[in-house]
């Protein structure tokens, strides 16, 4: 079995928890890199690792002074 970095549609739709056509738009939205190989968009781990990182949201820990 060859494990690989290069995910399809599915395998990141897979790890991100939402649905193909969610990964699909964000590729199009460009908030998501991609490359086109024949009809099908291959997805680096790390490009979606650095899409979860983009948009964390931080909230502030109570008690805490602004």
């Amino acid at each position: 079995m060859i494990v690989s970095d290069v995910l399809t549609v599915a395998q990141t739709a897979q790890y991100l928890q939402v649905c193909d056509k969610t990964v699909r738009r964000l590729i199009a939205k460009g908030d998501l890199l991609a490359s086109k190989v024949g009809n099908s968009w291959r997805i680096q781990k790390s490009d979606v690792d650095f899409y979860l990182k983009k948009n964390r949201n931080f909230t502030k820990e109570v008690g805490k002074n602004e």
